[in-house]
């Protein structure tokens, strides 16, 4: 879905649809600090542009970003010079390096699977410093998710008209999984319109199945509302 012609069209929507990511990254950083005072290093992971990561370089002396697109890291390396980014999967990932704080922001429910969320969770920790912190923002529970629920955005710059128009489903035979069928027109006065048309495939977990992932990887956790995420946060805490 992220190929380099999409990534400008993601960050530009990312950013027009009204989510405060200053405000998400102070309360990222307030909780992270309440639970590991003295917490210096954070590692974003499904990082995409870096839409939190321009936040939180001010609250962390070391922040670094994972994600699996390399294009998405090539717009995130020139919005936030300096910082160091690393191509991987959530899942299989391994760096050298361990950090108090590790986050990740909406990105868990492309995962597949239960299987996949126990992984993906497992390996997170497995990037924390002992006592470190983990904050993932879920997406819907599968009693939350509207079948059929249609979405749309427009977004209008001075040269530039995107609209967005998206259609969700249940997968045939399966009540937690969701096929997203996402169409954009991108207007500009010397290109003309461009169409790109994507399918995206998501998950419904549960706050049990978060509950168990967190467990089988050495983790108290806890569902803590916030201001400023609508649908709270996830954040575990390392036992050792």
């Amino acid at each position: 879905m992220y190929e380099l012609d999409y990534v400008e069209v993601y960050d530009l929507l990312m950013r027009s649809r009204g989510k405060d990511y200053k405000n998400q990254a102070a309360e990222v950083g307030r909780l992270v600090r309440e639970r590991k005072p003295g917490a210096s290093s954070l590692l974003d992971a499904a990082c995409g542009t870096g839409l939190h990561l321009r936040f939180l370089v001010d609250l962390f002396e070391r922040v670094e970003g994972l994600d699996l697109s390399g294009d998405m890291l090539t717009f995130a390396r020139n919005m936030i010079p300096g910082v160091q980014f690393h191509t991987g999967n959530i899942c299989d990932f391994e760096l050298r390096a361990r950090f108090d704080a590790v986050i990740c922001m909406f990105a868990i429910s492309h995962l597949r699977s239960d299987q996949e969320l126990q992984t993906a969770v497992n390996r997170l920790v497995h990037h924390l410093t002992p006592r470190g912190i983990l904050l993932i923002e879920p997406w819907f529970r599968p009693a939350e998710f509207i079948p059929g629920y249609l979405a749309s955005d427009v977004i209008r710059r001075k040269d530039r008209v995107i609209h967005r128009l998206s259609h969700s489903a249940l997968e045939r035979d399966c009540d937690n999984r969701v096929k997203m069928t996402v169409h954009y027109a991108d207007a500009t006065p010397d290109g003309g319109i461009r169409h790109i048309a994507e399918t995206v495939r998501m998950s419904l977990f549960t706050d049990a199945q978060y509950r168990d992932a967190f467990a089988a990887a050495g983790c108290a956790a806890e569902l803590v509302d916030l201001e400023h995420f609508p649908r709270s946060v996830w954040i575990a805490q390392r036992l050792h």
